[in-house]
């Protein structure tokens, strides 16, 4: 067997550093003269060959060299003039022949003649420090690990040129010491927290890093951290060695692939956003281009999608990207429809619901007879072609187009399995962003058509409002307002918002809203009617609870005011909602303090109501608390934002809103808001009569010539007829039923509205009376006479009013100027 074979195997037993076997403090060292003879031995000599320095000092050192070869040994170190290494055997002292390596260097002395020393050792030790010098050259300068050494900063001091590829930053190999700090980029964090915890521990360790950028595919390095010592142990730096291992494991990239498809695929419910996120997981991971067809239903949002004969399916364009932008050329631009021949991979995929793979050139059969689509990938070497269904639940919803052009290899099966099992990944994506929508639609248009479509005209209060659906992630929510006139001019301003989102909620904000709207009608108190409100919403509840499929427990916010013009103050009651804003003209916007009361549907817990009064010109602002919170910010700050907003009330109602909008809310705002805002009229005193009735009948003669002098005083002699009688018959009925105090009051707004008040708590009732009844037709004429009419009840007793309309009016009057102009006082 060869020596160095032999030194190898052996080396390669042993783990430790052999160490260099010519280092001095380690190795044979021996001076020989110019004469040839041993001048200094030193002790690793006398170890290696087994002769004491007596025995050889002084003497010959052919002596050491058995046979003819001692002469011709000394005759060619004495040609020697410059260092050299050599392989000699020598006579050890027990009478062996011994291998050594041997380094011999000339030295000079003065006057001219020449001395050498020579180190030697064991030829075994030499062979072993070769192989480990190979083993580290070759795994520093041609093995694919990336090498770098970090000083105690964690800074480069030296790298290989591998490094470059693992890491992806170009290096400078040449650069050492401190100018490789400056040649190469700083660690990344990474590598940096790593590298320092080895440095604090002085332990070794391996980490495995996966990357998935933006573009290009995801990959995977293995590094490994130790501390680099110094002979006495002194830690110089940290070495760290990289190792791209994307590649080495196919089924561990595809789980990668996989893994990223369902962290990037299906990260909203939008469904443009869905495919076009499958586009980027595709390419260039698996394909060069890719393109996705949607059926024409599942982008108009019109159910379940079909096949039919009598109707073959269309489909849409839904997105494309390619790793060469602008290429290949669409034939069809995003949401236009697309025509792919009969015969067609896309067509037979729609048909059989199968994954279509084949190879594609000018003389394939579908792209024969449609030229204009082959000129589209001309140019581009497109040599695969795979379709692969969008299919989830048992539905087709489109197809997946890859192309191959770039990247050589033709699509496999194994390719084919792992694009079916991304696209069926995304399938459920889209379907699901498919079913939202549909359903976002139908909870959206249910919430439309349960808002008011058009404010009714009022002389108490100019208004202007905004409603908008939350964004389709969160699904279209239980917000709500409405505007109410009420008995003498007065209007009631309502915004609510039931808590959720979805068909559930939009049902529960036309339920209450309903309610509201009833109660109103009553003319309760905002306290009483945020009470009764409250008690549907318990009910409402404990019906969601008992049903096994109904919905969840409902709950609800709301804020009512109601505003008088002829009084100039506002009543407000409150459910757990915020407090309305009021932009004085000259003061700063106010938020009442009004007292909040539980939400809807607690049950058991009081309401109260806050009178305050408000000058003409004021705007008064309600809102959802999505418009304070919509910018994910404090609600103090969204509050002072709705105060910058309401700034300068005397602005046009809509630009106020404009301006709302655009400080406080997002592009897509993820909760419903609405708002309400408006401007406050007074009704003038020349609009307004008044007369206090004693209890006595004879009054009513006085009360009806003072009625129609009044109107005359209006310009409404037409009404004055009518107004007499009416009025004649509620203060009759006052004196004949009721108590005292009796008051009587006209009000000539955008209607004439007449108000009998008194004292007592009764409430009147229509009945039809028999033709041989002497009475009781009084209500039965004033609610053939008047438009409207009611009762309500305040703290002293009740109020029966009447509407008319106004001479030349035959029903409600159309939306017109907010107040109408004064008339001159009585004389």
């Amino acid at each position: 067997m060869d020596e160095s074979e032999n030194m190898g195997v052996s080396g390669a037993a042993d783990h430790t550093y052999p160490g260099d076997p010519f280092d001095i403090k380690t190795s044979a060292v021996a001076i020989i003269d110019a004469e040839g003879l041993i001048a200094y031995w030193s002790r690793g000599a006398q170890d290696l060959l087994g002769y004491p320095a007596d025995d050889v000092v002084q003497r010959p050192a052919r002596l050491l060299w058995p046979g003819r070869v001692p002469t011709a040994m000394v005759s060619r170190l004495r040609r020697i003039d410059r260092a050299g290494d050599a392989v000699i055997a020598v006579r050890h002292r027990a009478g062996h022949t011994v291998r050594l390596a041997v380094r011999v260097c000339p030295l000079l002395a003065a006057g001219g003649s020449r001395d050498w020393l020579v180190l030697a050792c064991d030829v075994a030790d030499r062979h072993r420090h070769e192989w480990y010098e190979a083993v580290v050259q070759g795994l520093l300068e041609q093995s694919p690990i990336g090498v770098a050494a970090l000083d105690t900063r964690l800074r480069y001091r030296w790298v290989n040129r591998a490094l470059a590829g693992v890491e992806g930053h170009p290096v400078d190999t040449t650069s050492v010491g401190d100018a490789a700090g400056e040649a190469v980029p700083e660690t990344s964090p990474v590598v940096t927290r790593h590298a320092r915890q080895t440095l604090i521990s002085g332990q070794s360790q391996v980490t495995i890093e996966h990357v998935s950028p933006r573009r290009g595919p995801p990959r995977s390095r293995l590094r490994s951290f130790f501390p680099l010592r110094d002979g006495t142990g002194r830690t110089l730096g940290i070495c760290y060695a990289a190792l791209d291992v994307t590649a080495q494991d196919p089924s561990r990239e595809r789980l990668l692939l996989l893994n990223t498809a369902s962290e990037h695929i299906g990260t909203t419910l939008d469904l443009d956003r869905t495919v076009q996120e499958l586009a980027e997981v595709v390419v260039p991971r698996i394909a060069d281009f890719v393109a996705i067809d949607l059926l024409d239903v599942v982008q108009t949002e019109q159910g379940p999608p079909a096949a039919s004969v009598l109707r073959p399916a269309v489909l849409r364009h839904s997105a494309h990207l390619s790793i060469q932008e602008n290429q290949p050329r669409m034939l069809a631009g995003i949401g236009e429809a697309v025509q792919y021949p009969s015969g067609s991979p896309q067509q037979l995929c729609l048909a059989t619901g199968k994954a279509v793979r084949q190879s594609v050139g000018p003389s394939t059969p579908w792209l024969a007879d449609t030229p204009l689509r082959w000129t589209g990938t001309d140019g581009f070497d497109a040599h695969t072609h795979l379709v692969v269904p969008l299919r989830a639940r048992g539905i087709t919803m489109g197809v997946v187009t890859l192309l191959r052009w770039k990247n050589p290899d033709a699509f496999t099966e194994d390719d084919q399995l792992l694009v079916e099992d991304v696209v069926a990944r995304a399938a459920v994506c889209v379907d699901n962003a498919r079913r939202f929508a549909r359903e976002h639609q139908a909870a959206l248009t249910l919430q439309t058509s349960l808002l008011p479509s058009a404010l009714p005209p009022l002389s108490a209060v100019e208004v202007a409002y905004r409603y908008l659906p939350a964004d389709t992630d969160s699904g279209v929510g239980g917000d709500w307002f409405d505007v109410i006139p009420l008995s003498g001019a007065r209007v009631a301003l309502v915004v609510g918002d039931v808590i959720g989102h979805g068909l559930h909620a939009a049902a529960s904000m036309g339920r209450l809203r309903a309610a509201v709207q009833t109660l109103a009608d009553l003319d309760l108190s905002p306290d009483e009617l945020l009470a009764h409100v409250d008690d549907l919403v318990v009910r409402l509840s404990e019906e969601a609870e008992a049903s096994d499929e109904g919905p969840p427990a409902v709950g609800a916010t709301c804020v009512y005011v109601v505003y008088d013009p002829v009084s100039g103050t506002m009543s407000v009651a409150r459910a757990g909602h915020p407090s309305p804003a009021i932009a004085h003209l000259d003061e700063p916007v106010e938020f009442p303090d009004i007292p909040t009361g539980p939400l809807l549907g607690i049950g058991g817990l009081p309401f109260e109501s806050v009178e305050m009064p408000v000058e003409e010109g004021s705007v008064i602002a309600l809102y959802t608390d999505g418009l304070i919170s919509a910018s994910a910010q404090d609600v103090d700050v969204g509050l002072e934002r709705l105060c910058f907003t309401l700034a300068h009330p005397d602005r046009p109602l809509e630009e106020i809103c404009d301006t709302m909008v655009r400080i406080l809310l997002p592009d897509r705002p993820r909760d419903d808001v609405a708002f309400l805002v408006a401007r406050t009229h007074i009704l003038s005193r020349d609009r307004v009569a008044s007369w206090e009735v004693p209890v006595d009948p004879s009054a009513v003669h006085k009360v009806r010539d003072d009625v129609s002098h009044q109107l005359s005083l209006w310009g409404l002699e037409e009404a004055s007829f009518t107004t007499e009688l009416i009025v004649s018959e509620l203060v009759t009925n006052a004196i004949r039923h009721a108590c005292g105090p009796i008051g009587l009051r006209l009000i000539h707004e955008r209607v004439l509205i007449c108000e009998v008040s008194d004292g007592g708590s009764t409430s009147p009732h229509l009945r039809r009376a028999r033709t041989t009844d002497e009475g009781g037709r009084g209500l039965f004429l004033v609610a053939q006479l008047a438009q409207r009419w009611g009762t309500r009840y305040t703290d002293s007793g009740k109020t029966i009013w009447t509407e008319q309309p106004l001479p030349g009016q035959t029903s409600q009057p159309p939306r017109s100027s907010p107040s109408l102009p004064p008339v001159p006082p009585a004389p």
